[in-house]
């Protein structure tokens, strides 16, 4: 039997596959920019590691008393320390991973988002609080997810320009057999007007790039409840003008 072809003419079945075709090559190109973003934001920080290391080695290098060079030594370790922690977690996040589903740790997840995105959020004077449960592992993969941390943290950064406070909880649900991630921001809020489209794509509440060049195209939310979704998890938000937004995502526990 042929493919059906409708009233314009159009092979369905084809169109079906070019449209799942550009789909896959969108959230490739969505997990680049990702990457391209976090590089952006950690290179400044590298730059200000390089810059102490350099500036302990000096001191230490003018003063040949034993405790100023214990001094810059401690200083130049930590600093390269530091330095180490954020090469392994960029890594970590650009490697491919396996394709496949696998049981989760949603702890090392959010902790390796905030080492890539510590220095911004020091910068707008964002404090962050993180109340990180231990819970079951979940069924994911695990850079699908970040992705989606990593845009929502992105947004509440962007919601709170004056400085604010970021809370993260990682909580389990035994009843519903879930482990919730929780990302609340206390920045200006969604009006209850425009929350029901929030994750409709290509609509953004955001006027334009800000300072950073950070802007909404409307993709990024569409984009994290099409993940969620895919993880057979749930996303969930609320939201009040002055107060701040509530992100909850529930993922599946992994089975034993």
């Amino acid at each position: 039997m042929n493919d059906a072809i409708d009233s314009n003419g159009c092979n369905q079945p084809a169109l079906q596959e070019q449209i799942a075709a550009l789909e896959q090559q969108l959230a490739k190109m969505q997990k680049l920019a990702a990457l391209g973003e976090l590089v952006s934001t950690t290179t400044h920080e590298f730059n200000n590691v390089l810059m102490t290391i350099l500036n302990y080695a000096r001191m230490g290098l003018r003063h040949k008393d034993e405790p100023t060079r214990d001094k810059a030594l401690e200083k130049i370790m930590a600093a390269t320390q530091r330095a180490a922690k954020i090469t392994s977690t960029i890594l970590a996040v650009a490697r491919n991973r396996s394709e496949s589903f696998e049981p989760t740790n949603l702890k090392q997840i959010i902790e390796d988002a905030l080492v890539l995105l510590e220095r911004e959020l020091t910068k707008y004077r964002i404090g962050v609080e993180a109340h990180l449960a231990d819970v079951p592992q979940v069924m994911a993969m695990g850079n699908q997810i970040q992705q989606v941390l990593l845009n929502l943290l992105i947004n509440a950064r962007q919601a709170m320009p004056t400085g604010g406070r970021l809370i993260i909880r990682l909580e389990h649900d035994a009843a519903a057999d879930t482990v919730d991630l929780i990302v609340r921001d206390t920045g200006c809020g969604i009006p209850a007007d425009k929350l029901p489209r929030i994750f409709e794509p290509f609509y953004t509440t955001k006027t334009g790039p800000d300072e950073t060049g950070k802007g909404g195209t409307g993709l990024g939310l569409a984009s994290c409840r099409k993940i969620v979704e895919a993880h057979c998890g749930r996303i969930r938000v609320e939201s009040t003008v002055g107060k701040g937004t509530q992100f909850t995502i529930k993922l599946p526990v992994a089975k034993r």
